[in-house]
């Protein structure tokens, strides 16, 4: 697993170490934490050679690592366009057979939130870190196809344990349905290129779950359970009217300069 000092990884280390053997790796040296079935080797997403030395003789990619938030290009470009490369490219020459990426729900963030979606509507990333989430897509996809890898794209709304504001309502996930996906990713015999949104069972979602339901994809938690939590935090923010409407949140606000109605409103062919 890349990027495994971030935030999402300290959710799933537990619940993976319960059921694999666990190559960990960050640019970062090993915490103290380390389990019986974690091994910590610090390599730089950009280091093909160091890439492809981490990944020999494993079973599985579980990429996480890269550039996580909105930054300008050459922070975007380096981890999370090179790296995504260097890691596909090393999985393919060293022969892992199965790689999780992690998508997000950037990737399409400019669609309004009042537009349910699934996997075949054309991306509308809302900045460069969602531009190079679908690059990293188009990648899994091209690696599938071209290579024979088993690739699972998963467009991840926001991990946490409960959702943390009105948005987060409908694209919350758990890290125990995360961690259910990521084992569908790694073990199901029918997977070739999946793109798949990671969401937990949320009544207010602007997303067609139905590829992650037909692979046995059955979450646990219910953002419901959180509206007051959610709410109460959403009172302590400002108000965001671009942002407001849209799937990506502030993400298509920043920077915005284009026409807003027309963005709003407009169709794209699929």
């Amino acid at each position: 697993m890349t990027g495994a000092a971030g935030g999402v990884a300290k959710m799933l280390r537990p619940l993976l170490a319960d059921r694999y053997t666990m190559i960990l790796s960050d640019i970062v040296e090993a915490p103290g934490d380390l389990g019986p079935n974690e091994t910590w080797v610090k390599a730089d997403l950009t280091d093909r050679a160091a890439i492809g030395a981490l990944l020999k003789g494993a079973d599985g990619l579980i990429h996480l690592g890269g550039q996580s938030v909105e930054a300008d290009w050459e922070t975007v470009h380096a981890p999370n366009i090179q790296g995504v490369w260097n890691i596909f490219d090393a999985c393919r020459e060293v022969g892992v057979p199965r790689v999780i990426f992690a998508s997000s729900n950037h990737a399409v963030g400019f669609y309004p939130r009042a537009r349910r979606i699934g996997i075949n509507e054309p991306v509308r990333p809302d900045g460069l870190y969602g531009l190079s989430k679908a690059f990293g897509e188009a990648i899994g996809s091209l690696f599938a196809d071209k290579h024979g890898l088993r690739v699972m794209s998963i467009r991840i709304g926001n991990i946490g344990y409960k959702p943390a504001d009105h948005r987060r309502l409908s694209i919350w996930q758990h890290p125990d349905d995360l961690m259910q996906l990521i084992g569908i990713g790694l073990e199901h015999p029918d997977i070739h290129h999946a793109i798949v949104y990671g969401a937990s069972h949320n009544e207010r979602a602007w997303w067609d779950n139905g590829t992650a339901f037909a692979l046995g994809y059955e979450p646990e938690h219910h953002a419901e359970d959180h509206v007051a939590y959610a709410m109460a935090e959403q009172a302590k923010l400002p108000a965001d009217p671009i942002g407001d409407r849209l799937q990506g949140g502030g993400f298509c606000s920043d920077g915005f300069s284009g026409d807003f109605e027309r963005t709003l409103t407009a169709r794209l062919p699929r």
